[in-house]
């Protein structure tokens, strides 16, 4: 089955004050909306159908009865109780999320829904969707979280570029071209995941900005990099402090080269 990246999910105590700061970067970010049955609320920047959402709990004690919902159960775990920022996981797009879910059942391991999610656009506008959380804890690997939308990815780009969401840079359009992950074990990481869901990787190589082993799972829409550290940098240091994580995010044709920290993740911009 085709699979997609959908989006990056960004712990972030109060989304709303990403958008500043983005926007001085050349990033254009709008309010997203509400969870209102889950208790949180976002704000997204969209590259193509690629995007990133900083996600916060607006109502705690709505938030800590959802245990189905893992993402909703890791960011009150992450935001309430530990007060850490940063990036948290990834969703990927299908369109066949209950024949995923039999898949992964049938391969071992734990599978919570599809659940029904929805969120309450600034407009009034209601978005609906189904999510799929895979945990596999005999291999102690962390995994993606799966998503299947309601309307078709030519209806929802059709409807962002209609409201300005996409498009809208200083930076040009530029691409989402990769998340990085840092893990402990990257050879074991990397088999599992192409083994799961059937990702084509790419060569080795050392990345020296971050100094870590680095290879790419290949993902339509964004790439999938996974590093293990092999001395001091970004990658040692983030995998010390917050254990295997996505961490980075990569971006291209943006007219610039950069390497800085921001909102506890690391951003690459060339």
């Amino acid at each position: 089955m085709d699979l997609f990246f959908d989006h990056l999910v960004w712990f972030f105590k109060k989304p709303e004050k990403t958008i500043l700061p983005l926007k001085q970067r050349g990033i254009h970010v709008v309010k997203g909306g509400r969870h209102e049955s889950w208790g949180t609320y976002n704000t997204l920047t969209y590259f193509g159908l690629s995007y990133i959402e900083f996600l916060g709990i607006e109502n705690l004690s709505i938030a800590k009865n959802h245990e189905e919902n893992r993402l909703v159960t890791q960011i009150v775990e992450q935001l309430a109780n530990e007060s850490r920022e940063g990036p948290a996981t990834v969703a990927i797009r299908t369109n066949h999320i209950e024949e995923l879910a039999t898949k992964l059942k049938k391969e071992g391991l734990t599978v919570f829904g599809p659940l029904n999610g929805e969120r309450v656009r600034a407009d009034g506008q209601i978005i609906r969707w189904s999510l799929l959380f895979p945990e596999y804890p005999e291999k102690n690997v962390k995994l993606p979280f799966f998503i299947e939308w309601e309307k078709s990815d030519e209806e929802r780009y059709s409807e962002l570029k209609d409201q300005g969401i996409i498009g809208s840079r200083l930076l040009g359009l530029p691409k989402l071209d990769s998340i990085g992950f840092v893990v402990n074990n990257l050879d074991k990481t990397v088999e599992i995941w192409e083994e799961l869901f059937g990702l084509q990787k790419g060569d080795e190589y050392t990345d020296h900005e971050i100094n870590a082993r680095c290879r790419l799972l290949n993902l339509n829409g964004t790439n999938l990099l996974f590093c293990t550290p092999i001395g001091d940098g970004p990658a040692a240091k983030v995998l010390k402090e917050k254990g295997e994580t996505p961490f980075l995010v990569n971006l291209t044709d943006t007219n610039q080269n950069l390497f800085f920290e921001m909102f506890d993740g690391y951003w690459n911009f060339q």
